[in-house]
C-alpha cells in the first residue's frame, strides 16, 4: 500500500467548510487533493469509501448484464434504451461526484460535482418514468403524447430545482411533483386492462417508496445522529440512502421486465 501514499485522515473540523455537511461523521475525511490522489482514495479506506462503492459495484453490474437481460426487438428497443441509461444515471454521477468531492479546485468543484450527482438522479427520475407513461397511456396516442411532454417539462423544473437546491430537504421536494405524477400514473393501472402489466403496478410502487425512504433518511441522518463518530465508515445514513437508491432502481426493472413482456402479447382494442 506504500505506493498509494495514503494521506493522513483529517477530522471534521479540520475538513474545508464545504466538505462540513455532516456533522455527525466526525473522523475519516479525506485532505484536499489532486485528481490522481482523488483515484488512489479508491484503494484506503476512509469515510466516503463505502459510498463510493455502494453506487460504483451497482453501476458495472448494470452496465454489463442489464442489456443482457432486455429484450432489444422491433418496437421495443427505444424502450430498453431509455430504459438502461435511466439505471446508469444516478450511479454514474455519484461515483464521481463521491471519488473527487474533496478536489483541489474547492467548492466550485464540488458544487459542480454535487450538480452533476443530481442530474444523475433527475435522469432516473425522467427517463425511468417516461416508458411507464408510454406503456400505461399505450392505447391512447393524444394522451400518451401529451402526457410524455408534461412529464418532461415537469422534470425540467424537477432538475433545476434540484440542481440549485442548497439543503438536502429542498433537493428532496424538488422530486414530489414527478412522484405526484406518477402515481397517478399507477391509479390509471387500476383502471383495467390495456395499462401495462397487472404484476408491474406493484413493483413500481415497491420502487417509488425505497427511493422515498432513502431520501428520508439522507435528510434525517439517521444512525449517525444518535451516536456521533459510530457511523463514520460504515452505515451511515447516506450509505443506506445509496444501498435503498439500487434496490429502488432493481424494482425499476423488474417492473420495466414485466411490462416489456405484456407488450409484446397486448393489442389495443380494434388492432388487428
Amino acid at each position: 500500500m506504500a505506493f498509494l501514499n495514503v494521506p493522513r485522515l483529517l477530522d471534521f473540523a479540520k475538513t474545508p467548510p464545504h466538505l462540513q455537511f455532516n456533522k455527525y461523521v466526525l473522523t475519516g475525511y479525506r485532505p484536499v487533493a489532486t485528481a490522481q490522489d482523488c483515484l488512489c482514495s479508491l484503494f484506503y479506506l476512509h469515510n466516503e469509501f463505502g459510498n463510493i462503492y455502494t453506487h460504483g459495484i451497482p453501476f458495472l453490474f448494470f452496465l454489463v448484464f442489464l442489456p443482457l437481460s432486455l429484450p432489444w426487438v422491433e418496437g421495443q428497443w427505444w424502450l430498453c434504451l431509455v430504459h438502461y441509461l435511466a439505471c446508469l444515471s444516478p450511479t454514474v454521477g455519484s461515483v464521481l461526484y463521491h471519488i473527487f468531492m474533496n478536489h483541489e479546485g474547492g467548492a466550485h468543484v464540488y458544487d459542480t460535482l454535487l450538480s452533476l450527482d443530481m442530474f444523475g438522479v433527475c435522469l432516473v427520475n425522467t427517463l425511468g418514468a417516461l416508458p411507464i407513461v408510454h406503456i400505461t397511456l399505450l392505447c391512447y396516442p393524444v394522451s400518451r403524447l401529451a402526457a410524455m411532454l408534461s412529464y418532461t417539462l415537469l422534470s425540467a423544473y424537477g432538475i433545476y430545482s434540484a440542481t440549485t437546491a442548497r439543503s438536502n430537504t429542498r433537493r428532496l421536494r424538488a422530486f414530489a411533483w414527478q412522484a405526484l405524477f406518477r402515481l397517478g400514473l399507477f391509479l390509471l393501472r387500476w383502471g383495467g386492462p390495456g395499462a401495462g402489466s397487472p404484476s408491474s403496478l406493484r413493483l413500481f410502487l415497491t420502487m417509488d417508496l425505497l427511493a422515498l425512504l432513502g431520501g428520508l433518511v439522507n435528510i434525517s441522518r439517521v444512525p449517525e445522529r444518535f451516536h456521533p463518530g459510530l457511523f463514520d465508515y460504515w452505515c451511515n445514513s447516506h450509505q443506506i440512502m445509496h444501498v435503498l437508491v439500487i434496490c429502488s432502481i432493481v424494482y425499476l426493472h423488474w417492473g420495466m421486465m414485466e411490462d416489456l413482456a405484456w407488450l409484446r402479447t397486448f393489442q389495443c382494442p380494434g388492432e388487428g
